[in-house]
């Protein structure tokens, strides 16, 4: 009678371990699919820049110094992406605040705020923002009790997350219609 009371309780607890094992191994893999969505969204975001430079060049003839702010933050930004989330996430921040300083000097443009093309530009950064908001998540299985007994021999490390300054997390919120 002993023996099988020893043998369920060590099924029990084997079944716990393995099922925080698993569950370890599910929220590191939703957070790499999380970071692979920020990467895609940070290049769709990268990508939209230069069209939306474009788009207000011809209107904002003398505030060049706004526009290479935005396009030298960009490719900080851009370079950042192979130095690790703290460096990318720094970077990303001041790209946040070179596009907040065009969008405030945007709206000083009355054709420009009624353009089209700057319209659906602003839209598609505002919900690209926002797409890497929602992927930006933190996981902390690996800090609580029971996972933190099991996660460290296992292999499983904190990871390194990309964050967003706490004021960058705003996306700029600019009225491009017609006053």
């Amino acid at each position: 009678m002993e023996l099988i009371i020893i043998l369920v309780i060590i099924l029990v607890i084997v079944v716990v371990l393995v099922g925080i094992y698993n569950g370890l191994v599910t929220r590191r893999n939703r957070i790499d699919e999380a970071l692979g969505q920020i990467e895609v969204q940070l290049k769709r975001r990268h990508d939209l820049i230069p069209n939306l430079v474009q788009a207000v060049k011809g209107y904002m003839g003398f505030e060049q110094d706004v526009l290479t702010r935005v396009t030298e933050a960009r490719a900080s930004a851009v370079a950042a992406g192979a130095q690790g989330p703290a460096q990318q996430s720094a970077a990303e921040n001041q790209l946040t605040g070179a596009l907040r300083s065009l969008f405030a000097v945007v709206e000083n443009y009355p054709d420009l705020k009624a353009n089209q093309n700057v319209m659906q530009l602003q839209e598609e950064l505002t919900t690209t923002e926002n797409q890497i908001s929602f992927s930006r998540q933190h996981n902390n299985s690996i800090q609580t009790i029971p996972s933190v007994l099991i996660a460290g021999p296992l292999g499983f490390t904190k990871r390194e997350f990309f964050d967003a300054e706490p004021e960058a997390e705003a996306v700029p919120n600019v009225d491009l219609s017609l006053s």
